[in-house]
């Protein structure tokens, strides 16, 4: 008999991430995917099921004009709850560390559904940084049944906190997602329009992303002001933005921006023009997590725009560095990359640590026997 494997996301990291996973369980003979969306990220959730041709058999379509965490916890809760009894799932899977993620794994427990946890493993060993992910990871693993963990050091984390059955080292989904996306890209016409003044071939362009709800406030201040620094020393240098929906995000970015020639803000992208930028940009300033996994595959220098971060293994590989959230460590960080070749080199030539493209047929496998 054909098993049921329920797969929850909301945000677009989620929807990158999980895609792979839908596409193997499609493949499988055993196993049915049934796609369920919560819309924390919705105009951005779109663009990514798009892309990846993959049609949602219910859309909860939860998110609201600044809800609070606790207000989509008990929707996420009581919306997937009813949506368990109607499809009655054999396994839920879950991706990464998000709101979603951890209201649909505790409603899952609730009605003896298995969990398993794509990503799993990851840690800042800080639980308010970053906030609320650190815990909401946390709490999933404590919920999850198998645990799909992406690199040596996320195995390692979980046998730390005694999870040790059912725990599979996969490689990120994000790689599998990244070089499909690559090859398709050969193909596929980018409007440059969407960049706004921006120009690839006459300056050095330096692509950002930055939204983390700890990063708000002063910590965008201090990252507007530090990008506002870098352009005005490097007259060859752009600074592109895609900068997030969130008004509070744009209270801190857009009075710095505006007015200067070489600062541009754009609407948030789409996931393939988002990645033909990377590709063209000359490094990579982000708070994000996936984005840190996703440009060593493309050979770009990443700066970290957090204290920390739940994936060292970029640090110690050297493709990533931590810049934090202060003007002066940004524009030193930064400088350094714009201002030595030996050092933008060593960074942009380190081998990905994160995955070889295979993770989702690997996580098919492994549930394939859990629940046969």
């Amino acid at each position: 008999m054909v098993k049921k494997v329920m797969c929850v996301f909301g945000t677009r990291p989620e929807a990158v991430k999980l895609a792979p996973v839908v596409h193997a369980l499609q493949e499988s003979k055993l196993l049915k995917p049934i796609v369920v969306l919560t819309a924390q990220h919705r105009e951005m959730l779109d663009q990514m099921l798009a892309w990846f041709e993959i049609k949602p058999d219910y859309d909860l379509d939860l998110m609201q004009q600044r809800q609070s965490l606790p207000e989509l916890t008990a929707r996420v809760i009581t919306s997937i709850d009813k949506v368990f009894s109607e499809v009655k799932p054999d396994m839920l899977l879950v991706q990464g560390d998000t709101t979603t993620v951890m209201a649909a794994s505790l409603a899952a427990h609730y009605q003896k559904i298995p969990v398993g946890h794509v990503e799993a493993g990851l840690r800042t060993e800080d639980r308010y940084n970053p906030f609320p992910e650190e815990m909401a990871r946390r709490l999933t693993t404590r919920l999850s049944s198998i645990h799909f963990a992406p690199t040596q050091r996320a195995v390692d984390n979980l046998r730390k906190e005694a999870i040790t059955e059912n725990v599979y080292l996969t490689g990120n989904t994000v790689i599998d997602a990244l070089l499909d996306t690559i090859q398709r890209l050969k193909n596929h016409h980018i409007d440059q329009a969407q960049f706004g003044k921006i120009d690839f071939s006459k300056y050095r362009v330096l692509l950002v992303t930055a939204h983390r709800r700890e990063n708000w406030g002063k910590g965008m201040d201090e990252i507007a002001l530090a990008l506002k620094q870098i352009a005005d020393e490097f007259d060859d240098v752009q600074i592109l933005y895609p900068i997030h929906k969130n008004p509070i995000v744009r209270e801190s970015i857009e009075p710095v921006f505006n007015g200067h020639p070489r600062l541009v803000l754009v609407e948030p992208l789409d996931y393939v023009p988002f990645v033909y930028a990377m590709q063209k940009s000359h490094f990579v300033l982000t708070d994000s997590g996936g984005i840190q996994e996703e440009a060593p595959t493309l050979g770009k220098p990443v700066l970290v725009l957090r204290t920390n971060t739940e994936r060292p293994e970029a640090i110690e590989a050297g493709s990533a560095k931590i810049a934090g959230i202060k003007k002066t460590g940004i524009v030193s960080a930064a400088k350094e990359l714009l201002t030595s070749k030996d050092i933008y080199n060593r960074m942009a030539s380190v081998k990905n640590p994160f995955g070889d493209g295979k993770a989702a047929k690997r996580i098919v496998t492994e549930v394939e026997k859990f629940i046969s």
